[in-house]
């Protein structure tokens, strides 16, 4: 935002700058131009009233001075003729008369009585010439004639300066607008920086985030205090969410253990026929008790105030492995591990522990007799990935979009479960920057893959 800030200062500033420096610039260059030609001019007439008598009275004018002036002059040069046309002195060739200028198309304007001024194009010297014609008469007859000439390059010199200042006065002006754009721009980014870090705190769990109400403009400020209202309402609504489902949870276990004692009492004294009835409302009950303990976890998971640490991934992952090894051998399946020596990653106390469990748990569940589970720790650039793999039936591109949403439930899943399970791993290892997904495997079962940031091996006090 800063960027497209400063960037349409400038594209003010340039556009302003080029509406009125171009004409400027073009008004001075006219102005040095006729500037030049007035100096040139005055010259002349100067020149002219010095030569009048001397040129009256056919003798060499008076104006040593000055030729000897604008012959020091680079690319000045003035001559001056008589009535015919022929030189009586000329600042280039001190000493040589009697040239023969009628071939100058000013000189003949100029014993005619007229006044030239203009450019012409020099063959001799190859280069552009500014020049002033005047006559000079007296008595309204004309005597001769006084041009003065001056390279263009002469009027192209002030011109560059004319433009090189107003380009310097340009640039000059440009750093002053990036300058105080910067600054002027920090005042409009610095709350919205400052409100978008507080989203940013938000969208990863912080309920507890707030944005700065005292800096920057009104709206901004206002929009700042809209946002944190917002925030409250946020917690408000989710704590009064997790409050009740905790609570409700919790208060489940007491009648559902006082349930399940009744009914383990009544079918001790219940007559055979009852039996069937009385298993299948015992099953239930414990059901009802599994999603209440899964209740309270998810609960404990989706908590704001989550203490992200520095874990060894390998070292929980050949913990969960010796764990459930007598399960996976008891039910026919190899439980494998693959491992580096450490891998650290950033996650919440007991958190890789529990998503392990859970993962390792549903493999079990969908793993075919004499099939391999394996569990595989695998350091990938920044993250490490958690993998446990089994060879069961697989699910669906459909269903594995819809497998960690909550109470969803496979179709090879084990009757009883409360399908929280993967909404649990999901939440757990999103609490500090993870990420949980379910992979096709190549032997067609599922890769259960949870993504971990890494980090470097704790240094001890």
């Amino acid at each position: 935002m800063r960027r497209r800030l400063l960037a349409s200062y400038l594209t003010i500033t340039l556009v302003t700058l080029l509406v009125l420096t171009y004409p400027l610039g073009r008004t001075f260059s006219s102005h040095e131009r006729d500037l030049l030609l007035r100096d040139i001019e005055h010259d002349a007439i100067v020149v002219a009233g010095l030569a009048e008598d001397a040129l009256e009275q056919g003798v060499h004018p008076p104006i040593d001075a000055v030729l000897a002036e604008y012959a020091r002059d680079p690319g000045g040069r003035i001559v001056v003729v008589d009535a015919r046309g022929h030189s009586v002195a000329d600042s280039d060739f001190p000493g040589v008369t009697g040239v023969d200028f009628t071939n100058r198309p000013e000189i003949v304007t100029a014993i005619s009585g007229g006044r030239a001024e203009g450019t012409r194009r020099s063959e001799t010297l190859a280069t552009d010439l500014l020049y002033v014609a005047v006559p000079v008469a007296s008595g309204g007859v004309v005597h001769g004639a006084v041009r003065i000439t001056y390279p263009s390059s002469t009027l192209d010199d002030r011109v560059r300066a004319v433009w090189l200042g107003l380009l310097a006065l340009s640039a000059f002006g440009i750093v002053v607008v990036i300058g105080v754009g910067f600054a002027l721009a920090g005042l409009v980014t610095r709350p919205v920086d400052r409100l978008k870090e507080a989203a940013r705190k938000i969208a990863a769990g912080d309920l507890d985030a707030r944005a700065a109400t005292d800096d920057g403009a009104p709206e901004l400020r206002e929009l700042a205090s809209i946002f944190n209202d917002t925030a409250a309402r946020l917690q408000e609504m989710m704590n009064s969410q997790q409050a009740f489902v905790g609570d409700a949870s919790h208060q489940l276990r007491t009648p559902v253990a006082a349930l399940r004692l009744q009914l383990e009492n009544i079918e001790s004294a219940a007559p055979a026929s009852l039996q069937p009835a009385l298993a299948s409302a015992r099953a239930e009950t414990a059901r009802l008790g599994r999603i209440s303990e899964a209740l309270l976890a998810l609960t404990r998971s989706a908590a704001t105030n989550v203490n992200c640490e520095s874990i060894d991934a390998s070292l929980v992952a050949t913990d969960r492995h010796q764990a459930w090894e007598p399960v996976a051998t008891e039910a026919g399946v190899r439980l494998e591990l693959t491992a580096p020596v450490d891998a650290w990653v950033v996650a919440a106390r007991g958190a890789l522990d529990q998503v392990l469990d859970n993962l390792i748990d549903n493999a079990l569940e969908v793993a075919p007799a004499g099939s391999t589970v394996q569990i595989a720790v695998r350091p990938r650039g920044e993250m490490v990935e958690v993998h446990v793999i089994d060879e069961g039936p697989g699910l669906s591109d459909e269903q594995r979009r819809h497998a960690f949403d909550r109470f969803w439930r496979g179709p090879a899943a084990a009757p009883g479960g409360t399908g929280l399970g993967l909404a649990i791993v999901a939440q757990l290892a999103a609490a500090c920057g993870g990420r949980a997904e379910l992979l096709p495997s190549d032997h067609g079962g599922i890769d259960a893959v949870v993504r971990l940031p890494g980090t470097s091996r704790p240094h001890l006090a």
